[in-house]
Order: structure tokens, then C-alpha cells, then sequence
């Protein structure tokens, strides 16, 4: 397959996109370790900040204003923000367009990646804001065919979320596997989800 620069959206199931990108999920318990085990600590101020942008983000959706956009502003810009992932030496691109062309070319994947970190050439994490009302998995297929284009890393990393649910992706292109994480939801009352998200993106993205 190859891979270049493109505008355009396309969305198929997940079998389909599976089909079309020679990709398979990992039966490997192990292959998607690290969103599991020891992770950073989380600290009172973190606590604090992660229970402000719950109460924001349900603010909106219980108002029904919650769309992609908003969520981006409203929860993902603020955490990069919070993470450092602002400054050098990380970038954050919005809204970078990637194609990826399947093997003859006849049939392709397109997408926006709504929010891209980066360091350097680095890709590092994907965050892909959905509609309120969206299922995360309805987006899988085309945050797969995202990280397969990535013509940096042979392992990368993603995150779908609606702003309410979260899942953690991870591809190895060398092998042509993938993984998910558990969804991740700010719907429990009594655990604050986000205090997980932040662990994981710390763990995968650590700070120089």
C-alpha cells in the first residue's frame, strides 16, 4: 500500500477496513500492555482539573450543545494544554489530512485527523472527536486506516473519544495488528474517567 496527502472522508465498517488494510486484532492479552499496569500517579491538582472539565463537558451535553467541534474546545484542547503537549518540544496540528491508497490504488481510505500531537516527525497520539451520540468503536475503521498511514512509526498510538467515552488504540503496522483498550466513560458517577485518560497519554507521551 502507499501512502500520500488527500481531503476526503470515507467510513466503512470495521470488517471492511480490516479487509482493505491487511490488518487484524491482536489475540496476544500483551500486545496492548501499556495502557494497563503501573501508570503515572495522579495528583490533587490533576484531580481537581479532571473534575472541572467533567463538569464542563456534562454541562453541554446535558444542554444537547455538543458537537465535535465543541468537544475539541471544551475538553481535548484544554488536557493537551494541561499535559504540556503545547510547547516545545511537542507541536499540536489540527485538522492534518491524510490518504491512504490500498494496494492498487482502486480503493481508498480517506479521513481528517481532528487533533494530531507531535514531536518533531514523531507521530504520537491521534484524538478524533465524534458527534455527541456517537459510538467510539463506530470510528475505529477510520482511526485505523490513520495509523496504518502513519509513514513515521512502525507502532502508533491513538484516541477516539466523543468527549464522554474514550478508547485507546494502538497499531503495529510490522505485523499488521492492532488492539483496543476497555472504553473509558465519564458516564460512572464515582470515578472520574478522565484521571485514566490523562495516566495513559502520560505513559505513552512522557514529558522531557
Amino acid at each position: 500500500m502507499t501512502v500520500s496527502q488527500g481531503i476526503g472522508a470515507a467510513m466503512v465498517n470495521l470488517a471492511e477496513a480490516q479487509r482493505l488494510l491487511q490488518i487484524e486484532p491482536s489475540v496476544d492479552p500483551d500486545f496492548f500492555g501499556e495502557w494497563q499496569g503501573v501508570l503515572p500517579a495522579v495528583s490533587d491538582l490533576d484531580r481537581e482539573f479532571c473534575d472541572r472539565l467533567r463538569r464542563r463537558y456534562f454541562y453541554y451535553a446535558d444542554r444537547g450543545a455538543v458537537t465535535e467541534s465543541t468537544v475539541s474546545l471544551i475538553l481535548v484542547a484544554p488536557l493537551l494544554d494541561y499535559l504540556g503537549w503545547c510547547d516545545p518540544p511537542y507541536q499540536v496540528r489540527g485538522e492534518r489530512l491524510v490518504r491512504l491508497a490500498v494496494e492498487d490504488g482502486a480503493q481508498t481510505l480517506q479521513g481528517l485527523i481532528d487533533v494530531l500531537v507531535v514531536q518533531g516527525d514523531l507521530w504520537v497520539v491521534l484524538l478524533e472527536s465524534k458527534r455527541y451520540g456517537f459510538s467510539v468503536r463506530q470510528a475505529l475503521p477510520q482511526t485505523l486506516a490513520y495509523l496504518m498511514g502513519n509513514p513515521t512509526n512502525t507502532v502508533s498510538y491513538g484516541l477516539i473519544t466523543t468527549g464522554e467515552d474514550f478508547l485507546f488504540v494502538k497499531v503495529d503496522r510490522s505485523r499488521n495488528l492492532y488492539d483496543v483498550s476497555d472504553k473509558l466513560t465519564l458516564s460512572l458517577r464515582r470515578n472520574n474517567a478522565l484521571e485514566r485518560v490523562m495516566q495513559i497519554l502520560r505513559h505513552l507521551v512522557p514529558l522531557n
